[in-house]
């Protein structure tokens, strides 16, 4: 067998269930699908048995532990000669895996990932958030964008490794935010070749609320700076950029309280985000909700970024900081 997907999943039936729909439908049929309940109140058993005609699937149970350890529980369940990774929150085209097939068989690789989109169903501030977390304008193209200010890390809502080095590598760390980036620092580290796959792209619903979404970014911050000190070359400018823009805000706030003028950086960058995303999306309310979504992304990412900054490497704080702990699957 060559392909076996991961899936771990909490308390998230429904979006399981559209996931194993678009696995069924996609047009190669050479893989397996492993599903792991991380200690779920709401299990999706019921909804993994509705796919056992169609798909070669396969489901455990496991007292929670977190995304990271439960994608190893499921990797050492699986048969396949790639081991793809998926957030339970993920729906793919039916020409996904055809596409990373094309890729693998016109250059090889041990590791790979694709980017994200937004699906027409999603809601609008789904979209969004979707932007914010894909634009140039925010991120610096980072996760998979044709323009990008650093290379590409494969991430776990879409990421593919050889069976074979996933072994070696260990798997998975114990971190449980930002292990994904942990895992594809390991896999340059120690050679692997791994690639950007364009078109192997997928539908990423994200968070669903503004407040689920500060709480991720804020955690992704915190997660940098947890990454840079078992890392210390992995930091890049990009990864800078959202806490001068958070201190540059604040800068303009308090500003304004002497001119007014002060605030109209704020407002050309809003504008610039309101015109790209209604732009990309075709829609004025989705522009609207980015701006929002845009300032959340940089702010959020920025606090938890220089909060960790002070308390690890102004203070000695030694311990792996965590902000929403029970926030690894909201």
């Amino acid at each position: 067998m060559k392909y076996s997907f991961l899936i771990p999943v909490y308390n998230r039936p429904d979006e399981v269930d559209e996931l194993l729909q678009s696995l069924a439908q996609q047009t190669i049929s050479d893989f397996e699908v492993v599903v792991v309940d991380d200690g779920s109140t709401i299990p999706c058993e019921e909804v993994v048995k509705k796919y056992s005609p169609q798909l070669d699937i396969h489901y455990y149970t496991k007292a929670n532990s977190g995304p990271g350890q439960t994608r190893n529980y499921a990797a050492e369940r699986s048969r396949g000669e790639y081991l793809i990774i998926l957030d339970s929150d993920c729906i793919l085209p039916p020409a996904y895996l055809a596409e990373v097939e094309t890729e693998l068989n016109r250059q090889p690789a041990d590791a790979f990932g694709g980017p994200d989109k937004a699906h027409p169903s999603f809601t609008t501030i789904q979209k969004a958030i979707n932007y914010s977390m894909t634009s140039f304008f925010t991120t610096g193209g980072i996760r998979g964008g044709k323009k990008k200010m650093d290379k590409f890390y494969p991430r776990s809502f879409n990421m593919g490794v050889r069976s074979e080095a996933y072994q070696q590598l260990g798997g998975f760390s114990a971190m449980r935010f930002g292990e994904d980036i942990d895992f594809s620092i390991r896999i340059f580290e120690q050679g692997y070749r791994c690639r950007l796959f364009p078109d192997a792209w997928v539908y990423h619903k994200r968070r669903t609320d503004l407040k689920k979404f500060f709480k991720q970014v804020h955690n992704s911050g915190i997660a940098r700076i947890n990454l840079y000190k078992k890392y210390p070359e992995s930091l890049k400018l990009v990864h800078l950029l959202p806490a001068f823009f958070t201190i540059g805000v604040a800068i303009c706030l308090l500003g304004a309280l002497l001119c007014p003028f002060a605030l109209l950086p704020l407002l050309l960058y809003a504008l610039l985000v309101f015109l790209d995303s209604s732009i990309q999306n075709h829609s004025l309310a989705i522009g609207l909700y980015a701006i929002a979504a845009s300032y959340i992304q940089l702010i959020g990412y920025g606090t938890g970024f220089l909060r960790a900054w002070w308390l690890r490497c102004v203070l000695g704080r030694n311990e792996e900081l965590q902000a929403f702990k029970k926030n690894f699957y909201q």
